[in-house]
């Protein structure tokens, strides 16, 4: 299993995610600095959370000018498998990799605790295989953007092709993302964007371990 953690200026859950990884698949991810221009293959590329260029302008917008940004592109073209997580999930939509924006919480304010998502009926997708839908996964949020945002027409068709990944529980929604939204896929189901963080929830000293499940079922996929 060969993972590649891409590393921004600003970037702050990089060593979680290695650690993460490193813990369940006993291989050393590679961190991939973001002014690299030729990414060799990888099974998996994780973008972290994190607070890139200061998140300047929006948050992700610079980063997704970045010259790493080409190769993950070409990677997304090969129909590589894609994992942005928080600020990672804002610089996908920045870069059109996945639908849709990340805005301002609507309580105006940085959210960081424990929560439940919900995983969705979805498209064939190594990022939710292994997950029944319906299934809960306690997993924590960290952030001050993570208000998903998307036009009905493009609600619509995330619906009908089965790209909502996971959801927040209908009785809180802590940002006043559309319809609950806490992850989406891609078309292909090669790429997730999510806000909580699941390299937070992967040892001992978490309340959950749900995150180490989600990676695990997500390796177990990538190798099959």
């Amino acid at each position: 299993m060969r993972v590649a953690i891409v590393v921004f200026p600003g970037s702050n859950c990089d060593r979680d995610v290695f650690e993460a990884i490193k813990s369940i698949s006993k291989k050393l991810p590679k961190f991939i600095w973001h002014k690299e221009t030729n990414i060799e293959n990888f099974d998996l590329i994780i973008i972290p959370g994190g607070f890139t260029f200061g998140d300047y302008l929006r948050c992700g917008a610079l980063a997704s000018n970045s010259p790493v940004i080409k190769s993950i592109r070409d990677h997304a073209s090969r129909g590589g498998a894609i994992l942005g997580i928080c600020n990672g999930f804002q610089i996908l939509t920045e870069t059109k990799l996945l639908p849709g924006t990340l805005i301002r919480n609507s309580v105006l304010k940085f959210l960081c605790h424990d929560l439940n998502v919900i995983v969705q009926d979805t498209l064939a997708s190594p990022f939710t295989w292994g997950f029944k839908p319906s299934a809960k996964l306690n997993i924590p949020i960290a952030h001050n953007e993570g208000n998903y945002y998307i036009n009905d027409n493009e609600l619509k068709k995330l619906k009908f092709n089965g790209q909502i990944a996971f959801k927040y529980e209908e009785s809180f929604n802590p940002n006043g993302s559309v319809e609950n939204i806490a992850g989406v896929l891609s078309e292909n189901g090669r790429i997730l964007g999510m806000m909580p963080h699941p390299e937070r929830s992967v040892f001992d000293n978490h309340n959950s371990l749900d995150g180490k499940l989600f990676f695990q079922n997500l390796m177990e996929q990538l190798l099959s």
